[in-house]
């Protein structure tokens, strides 16, 4: 076995068992190799009988492996890496002793093989017998519920991560009940954005539920929140608090107006947020009243800021050893995504207004109606106006004066449109996608949901995910939005019921006995679906 410590420090030992290869990411960073127990590689046995899974973040391992060393090398390896690490544990005070033990050994099942090659790279390893996701070895306690958390968490599982979410027993996540439509006794919502997660059972107001916590945030690298701001603090959850006994946590909270301010003991849905950042003073028909958007978007935003924050402060933790407090809020979020109009305004003093599908600074750039239905056209340059006036065979058009330039065109811009829109009128949507094939010109037809679920592309990009959930049985989601070259995004295992995982976690995560388990449940302090 080779095992390149911080440089240097190595040691090996050799036999292959057979043919098999298992690869996993090792971090070449001291505190996440010290997290070697907790690896995401899975290793086969020599008799075949079962795999075992270690799982640290970080580089690659090879791990060929005899089933009769197993304990002894699990015994050899949690050894050397004490000893290797004692120096810079000592000077640096990353973790205790005993966290240290607890993160290597905190699962039944972990073990490393007796015989093989281990060998720590960097974070950018793709495995022989199929590819490692990026986040795999990564643990996330979620603490949220409804949207912005739980679309964060939901992308980080579907890069790898173990997400471990956290529910009131009986009641679970808010959006369990909002509906319908239901498959089943689930909600379509709640299935929307709670794939690939564990449901932990946890009463947070029972002493022994916020003890649960604790421990489970001693061992995880992530935490994800969206309680008011300081709520957590009081229950002696706070991030000052976990970080005591994890440093390298990484506590992300999401908001609705921030953790410190004015306003930030304010509660906040997307709806009341989006008036308040300006989103829906901008959103509606140019002559009639606000609109709220068809989606969430105010909390999909911040769920994609969360992740990316995540995703950044894994990277500094890679180089710091250490983890951080994320301050997330959809008020940021969203007036963040103001972009140009924010810009207008802070630099000429321009108060937006309502274009309905029009742009404000672009002309010809919204939705025209057809023979039976709408198109919508994009011409962002004067090259691509020229072209939309050779389609509809308005070439005169291009050649007027007025219309020369975008801005020309913006201060003309009523007389252009009704000269366009009485031609897009003559014919229907089908017939004029159709026309401006292969011209350079973006249009598209404004479709309905059924339509767009329909369309081939979205087909090839797999956006329709299927899984068999426990007790609604099928259920179709939209899958993940981003695809990579070397691999693929967790494939997906269905949103859990309330407390499906609640036992299984206590014994594994945690190592709990059967016996404190027990105890736990008729307590109520947890809560374990009958189901399982």
């Amino acid at each position: 076995m080779v095992l390149p410590i911080h440089g240097e420090t190595t040691f090996r030992r050799s036999a292959e068992i057979r043919n098999t290869t298992s690869k996993a990411v090792i971090s070449q960073d001291i505190c996440s190799l010290m997290f070697a127990a907790q690896a995401c590689c899975h290793i086969e046995h020599g008799d075949g009988r079962r795999q075992a899974r270690v799982r640290p973040p970080g580089s690659s391992c090879f791990i060929h492996s005899s089933s009769l060393q197993l304990s002894v090398m699990r015994v050899v390896v949690v050894l050397r890496l004490f000893v290797s690490f004692l120096p810079t544990l000592l000077k640096n005070q990353l973790m205790s002793t005993s966290s240290l033990v607890r993160k290597l050994l905190s699962r039944q099942d972990s073990a490393v093989g007796a015989s093989g090659l281990l060998v720590a790279h960097g974070l950018n390893v793709t495995p022989t017998g199929g590819a490692v996701r990026p986040l795999e070895g990564v643990t996330v306690l979620d603490l949220t519920r409804v949207l912005a958390g739980p679309f964060a968490t939901m992308i980080l599982g579907d890069l790898g991560a173990e997400v471990i979410k956290v529910e009131r027993p009986g009641a679970g996540d808010d959006t369990r009940t909002w509906g319908p439509p239901f498959v089943g006794s689930e909600s379509a919502y709640f299935l929307s954005v709670n794939r690939n997660k564990k449901s932990v059972a946890v009463d947070m107001k029972h002493p022994r539920g916020v003890k649960i916590i604790q421990e489970l945030a001693g061992v995880c690298d992530v935490l994800v929140e969206n309680y008011l701001p300081g709520k957590l603090r009081q229950m002696g959850l706070g991030y000052e608090q976990l970080s005591r006994g994890n440093p390298q946590l990484i506590y992300c909270s999401i908001s609705g107006y921030g953790q410190t301010g004015p306003q930030a003991q304010s509660p906040g849905y997307d709806s009341i947020v989006s008036a308040v950042s300006g989103m829906m003073h901008i959103t509606g028909p140019e002559d009639g009243e606000p609109v709220r958007p068809g989606v969430a978007m105010t909390d999909m935003a911040t769920g994609l800021y969360a992740h990316g924050a995540v995703m950044a402060a894994l990277l500094q933790r890679h180089k710091t050893g250490r983890g951080v407090h994320i301050d997330c809020n959809l008020l940021s979020s969203q007036v963040s995504c103001l972009s140009h109009i924010a810009a207008n305004y802070l630099n000429a003093g321009k108060e937006a207004r309502r274009w309905g599908t029009a742009h404000e600074s672009i002309v010809p750039y919204q939705a025209f109606r057809t023979r039976d239905g709408f198109l919508v056209v994009g011409a962002g340059n004067n090259q691509q106006f020229v072209r939309v006036c050779q389609v509809l065979e308005l070439p005169e058009l291009a050649e007027e004066p007025k219309y020369k330039t975008n801005n020309l065109r913006v201060q003309n811009r009523q007389q252009l449109l009704d000269t366009l829109s009485n031609r897009f009128l003559q014919e229907s949507t089908a017939d004029w996608l159709k026309r401006f094939e292969g011209s350079g010109v973006p249009v598209g037809p404004i479709n309905s949901i059924q339509e767009v679920f329909a369309e081939p592309q979205v087909k090839h990009n797999g956006l329709i995910q299927e899984m068999q959930h426990p007790a609604a049985g099928p259920v179709t989601v939209p899958g993940p939005a981003v695809r990579f070259s070397s691999f693929s995004p967790s494939g997906p295992t269905p949103p859990p019921l309330i407390g499906q995982h609640t036992v299984q976690v206590l014994r594994d995560t945690l190592s709990y006995s059967d016996d404190v388990i027990r105890t736990l449940l008729e307590s109520g302090a947890v809560a374990q679906n009958e189901a399982f």
